[in-house]
């Protein structure tokens, strides 16, 4: 077991670390092409990725979820990979609407002045238009890890980030498309990731089934249940982008949002460490509980607490030695001002992944072993409620500095509230067994 919790989390979390490397590469070749207005640009639209990922994640991620314990359990699970590919591409019309009518509106919504709209619109534009791709992306890589395919998941996700990467620059800059070409790079990414993971799919060693059945309502709850921990964990940047972006503006202006771009960026690379940590013990976990092997469950959740604390200080140890580096990566201009607000802010901001991974990998269990109620309160705690009311209150306190150590904040709360809940339901399962 501890091989193949070894060979799945270490997959995992490269193929979420590839994920996230393309979005870096975004931020490099946008700030060389239009500085820190490109960032400010990209942080604004940060949200809008934040909230395609998150529906993708929770339909993909919550059916594989389900896949995989009902797969344990020898129940009839042929229609569920055909139900999640069709409920991700509805729930994408909507955007696609938007970014086809309305994409100076959408940006304008989300803070934009003028000149931010025009450098954006046709940006946004192709990656709304892209959105049941990247839902899909979801569905694609989630089933093929939980059917025993981390690998092809992991191929195809740093075949994706590869692609985006070196089409970013051709896009962007031979070929002279500018800032929509790394928005054309970005939404051919993961139709390169799912032509890896047919793969498996056309290989004998596939179990997962292709039966058509009419889109159930109800099965998509029953999934989406399961995948609310992941919707909030990609819902959750997008929706502190928000927050942070307008709280940053009144306080610090477009540099700031700048230098908050830089730091929201860098993160991206420390929570797809932790979801792909997440995402790469949940099969194993699912099974094990599926399979009614409560001593299995629970080695497997200590052996990623573990991994989780090591990754953490491995994280803080890198921020803290190589701050200004990190920052340059992004400086195009070298500006004094976004280097100064950035130096702070990713030294502030990264403090809360002290406690963040713990989280994320909490949040993720619960879901596995079929407990959505505390994966859903903690998830909403950390993503949302949690982090805006510590966001808000301690800007008004302390100012910039507040904003930046409010993910730590935030995650202390939910981290209490999620061993409180558990300690709470310990305690009514033991009195049940007692009673019976």
């Amino acid at each position: 077991m501890l091989k193949r919790f070894t060979k799945y989390v270490t997959q995992s979390v490269a193929g979420m670390i590839g994920i996230s490397v393309y979005v870096l590469a975004d931020t490099f070749f946008i700030s060389v092409y239009s500085g820190a207005d490109g960032l400010a640009v990209l942080n604004l639209i940060l949200p809008v990725y934040g909230l395609i990922y998150a529906i993708g994640a929770m339909i993909g991620i919550g059916s594989a979820t389900r896949y995989a314990i009902s797969r344990a359990k020898g129940e009839n699970t042929e229609h569920y990979f055909v139900q999640s590919v069709t409920w991700s591409i509805l729930v994408a019309v909507p955007f696609m609407l938007i970014g086809i009518f309305i994409p100076d509106k959408a940006l304008a919504l989300l803070g934009a002045d003028a000149g931010l709209i025009g450098l954006g619109r046709n940006y946004v534009r192709i990656i709304l238009i892209a959105t049941p791709f990247f839902m899909s992306n979801y569905t694609f890589t989630a089933f093929a890890r939980n059917d025993g395919a981390p690998s092809i998941a992991m191929i195809g996700s740093i075949s994706g980030s590869i692609f985006n990467i070196i089409f970013d620059y051709i896009f962007m800059f031979p070929v002279g498309l500018g800032f929509s070409g790394a928005g054309l790079a970005t939404a051919i990414c993961p139709i390169v990731t799912m032509s890896v993971c047919t793969i498996h799919y056309r290989s004998s060693r596939n179990h997962v089934g292709f039966h058509w059945k009419k889109p159930s309502f109800r099965h998509l709850i029953s999934c989406c249940q399961l995948g609310v921990s992941a919707f909030v964990g990609e819902l959750s940047s997008g929706v502190i982008a928000i927050v942070f972006n307008f709280l940053i503006l009144g306080i610090a202006g477009n540099v700031g949002v700048a230098a908050y771009g830089v730091v929201a960026n860098l993160s991206i690379v420390a929570f797809a460490i932790f979801n792909g940590l997440a995402q790469g013990a949940q099969p194993l976990i699912s099974e094990s509980y599926g399979k009614g092997q409560p001593t299995q469950v629970k080695k497997l959740l200590k052996w990623s607490l573990l991994v989780c604390l090591a990754v953490e200080a491995l994280i803080q140890l890198i921020i803290w030695t190589a701050t200004d580096p990190l920052i340059s990566i992004f400086n195009s201009e070298n500006n004094v001002q976004l280097l100064n607000y950035a130096h702070t802010g990713l030294r502030l901001y990264f403090l809360g992944f002290i406690v963040a991974g713990i989280n994320v990998v909490l949040v993720a269990y619960f879901s596995a072993v079929d407990e959505p109620k505390i994966a859903i309160v903690g998830s909403f705690l950390r993503g949302i409620v949690a982090i805006v009311i510590c966001a808000v209150i301690l800007a008004k306190l302390f100012g910039l500095n507040g904003i930046w150590i409010s993910l730590l904040a935030a995650e202390t709360v939910t981290f209490l509230t999620i061993l409180f809940l558990a300690y709470k339901d310990r305690r009514k399962r033991m009195g049940l067994s007692g009673n019976m």
